[in-house]
């Protein structure tokens, strides 16, 4: 199916552009991206391995990036100040992200779904899951972590050495393969060809360099999750790279610890990345868990 514009989605009407794969009468697994990332970032033939395991995927851009909405007309935020404690500059929070996760459903018809995030899209939708508990059939949070700063930090050397993307597109593309390999999964091949291409089709599909600020402000405006993570029962599984120097293994750690009966799944050699290798992997547990999850859901319906 091609890319579709939902309009006025959620108590804050935004447009949300998705895409919607397989079949309709197939378990609904959401794939959601992390900080200025788009939906493009889940890759093609991933998406087709979960669609061949009998899923339906639907996958999407969050606010401020892609052809969603960006909030271009908030205020500025100081992403300084709100490592500081001052989230005084936060346009939303991740509760306003989650909701327009739960409006997208709304649009789409779909009752609840399995949902599956990645990195900040894992803070999303511990946050649905939290916050929606009957629209969620099971969660899957991937290379993540719980909003407790103790925990799941990134590699201050690592990050602090990429600086800033250039505006340019040839300076964009190049910068993002840059950061990308930086931040990748030095256990297995990184796909410089493939990461360019997708960083070109971001930025012509909606680069926004303020749009991951607001994103990052959000985070930090929202707070610890680790206490009512406690409280969840909807299953998950928690999957994380053993080599994440963007968001540290303890982030996963800590969070497959919160959630009651959680399943958590860390490999050797991954970093902030989705390597090709491990697809058939992540697409075996993702689907394992939407079966063992499907009962549940219908019984509790």
């Amino acid at each position: 199916m091609a890319e579709e514009i939902a309009r006025g989605v959620g108590p804050d009407r935004i447009d949300i552009a998705y895409e919607r794969l397989g079949d309709l009468a197939a378990p609904p697994v959401v794939l959601m991206m992390g900080g200025g990332a788009q939906m493009i970032n889940w890759p093609d033939e991933f998406c087709a391995m979960l669609v061949d395991s009998g899923m339906q995927v639907v996958r999407f851009d969050n606010r401020d990036v892609g052809r969603s909405t960006h909030l271009t007309d908030a205020p500025a935020p100081d992403l300084p100040a709100a490592l500081a404690g001052d989230c005084s500059s936060a346009s939303y929070t991740l509760s306003d992200m989650a909701a327009d996760t739960v409006g997208l459903l709304g649009a789409l018809g779909i009752d609840a779904a399995h949902l599956v995030g990645a990195s900040l899209g894992g803070m999303v939708a511990q946050t649905v899951a939290l916050e929606y508990r009957l629209r969620v059939r099971s969660l899957t949070s991937m290379m993540s972590t719980t909003g407790d700063r103790a925990v799941g930090q990134p590699d201050p050397a690592v990050i602090g050495a990429l600086g800033t993307p250039p505006t340019d597109r040839s300076g964009f593309v190049a910068w993002q393969v840059r950061a990308m390999r930086a931040v990748a999964s030095p256990g297995f091949p990184f796909e410089e060809e493939a990461v360019a291409e997708r960083a070109g089709r971001a930025y012509d599909r909606g680069h926004d360099p303020v749009g991951i600020l607001r994103q990052s402000v959000a985070v930090l405006a929202s707070g610890d999750r680790t206490v009512p993570l406690r409280g969840l029962r909807t299953p998950s599984l928690v999957i994380h790279g053993a080599a994440d120097v963007m968001c540290d293994v303890s982030g996963g750690r800590a969070t497959a610890d919160a959630i009651p009966r959680s399943e958590l799944a860390v490999f050797d050699g991954m970093g902030h990345s989705l390597p090709r290798a491990l697809w058939p992997a992540f697409t075996e547990r993702i689907t394992a868990l939407v079966r063992r999850a499907e009962p549940i859901a219908t019984a509790m319906a």
